[in-house]
């Protein structure tokens, strides 16, 4: 019953941007859980996964294949393209590197979903020709960008991007960062590495879109209900969609993401169960009184 939500036929895929967090064991993850087993266990309770892993790290090919063998079929990852090739001054230098980094991952088969690349907040229009370049240069498998410079939610930037991503059908990364930012209790206070606070554009410009949703640890209804909306007019309209809930307290992100799930289901919109739904849980112990 499962694996039937596992379709390659599924426009609407949920996940968080991790796999692996020990806090999540007794939640999540069965207790007792080991670590090697958590991007199994959580595979089979999310449909999609940010891989947030490789931005800071190229993994080996054993690897990738082991990643490969550990999930069920229909299962994908949105590998994000490694900094040392989107944070490291001009695009058109990394063509290269990054087609070798799609041929790696392309050893995920079926399970490879969209890739993205995510720009530097210091990347602005002014290097418009150099990320065309690199669009251009991209070729065998989807891709999304994530812009962050200020300037790029204007105009006319912003329809000169959308205009060439949608010729290329090269999708945007769309980050909605209200829930932090537009509650008084900010819960990025213990964090290092804190979100852009950027304009929310939903924008689509390929047949899929990815959405990062930066949830806040327990205010999200009224988020969560505008993105019911816009999930259900999108998938009406035939538009594949990722939708990755992160938390800057990441114990919180699968129950945010079931939160979601719930809220999609009471409406009515037409996404598959959640697998973590149809996973059995054990009998509680029958009294002996």
């Amino acid at each position: 019953m499962i694996e039937s939500s596992f379709s390659d036929r599924t426009k609407f895929r949920m996940g968080c941007a991790i796999w692996a967090y020990k806090q999540w064991v007794g939640d999540l993850f069965p207790p007792k859980s080991k670590a090697s087993d958590f991007l199994n266990l959580y595979s089979r309770r999310f449909t999609c996964v940010e891989g947030n892993t490789t931005f800071y790290s190229i993994p080996d090919r054993a690897t990738v294949d082991r990643w490969k063998s550990e999930t069920p079929p229909g299962f994908k990852f949105c590998p994000k393209l490694p900094k040392t090739l989107t944070h490291s001054g001009k695009l058109a230098s990394s063509i290269s590197g990054a087609l070798q980094f799609l041929e790696l991952m392309q050893g995920l088969d079926d399970r490879l979903g969209v890739l993205f690349a995510q720009l530097p907040p210091s990347y602005s229009p002014a290097n418009f020709a150099d990320l065309e370049t690199f669009l251009r240069g991209w070729k065998g498998a989807d891709l999304a960008l994530e812009i962050r410079h200020a300037q790029w939610f204007q105009e006319p930037h912003r329809s000169r991007l959308n205009e060439l991503l949608r010729e290329l059908k090269i999708g945007r990364v769309l980050l909605d960062t209200r829930p932090i930012y537009e509650c008084e209790d900010d819960p990025q206070l213990e964090s290092e590495r804190k979100k852009p606070k950027v304009p929310l554009q939903p924008d689509v410009t390929a047949p899929f879109t990815l959405i990062r949703y930066i949830s806040h640890p327990t205010l999200n209804q009224q988020y969560l209900e505008e993105w019911v909306k816009i999930v259900d007019r999108w998938l009406q309209q035939g538009t594949e969609i990722y939708f990755f809930v992160h938390c800057p307290v990441e114990e919180h992100s699968p129950q945010n993401a079931r939160q979601f799930q719930r809220l999609l289901e009471q409406q009515d919109v037409n996404v598959p169960p959640l697998p973590w739904d149809l996973i059995e849980q054990p009998p509680s112990q029958m009294s002996l009184f």
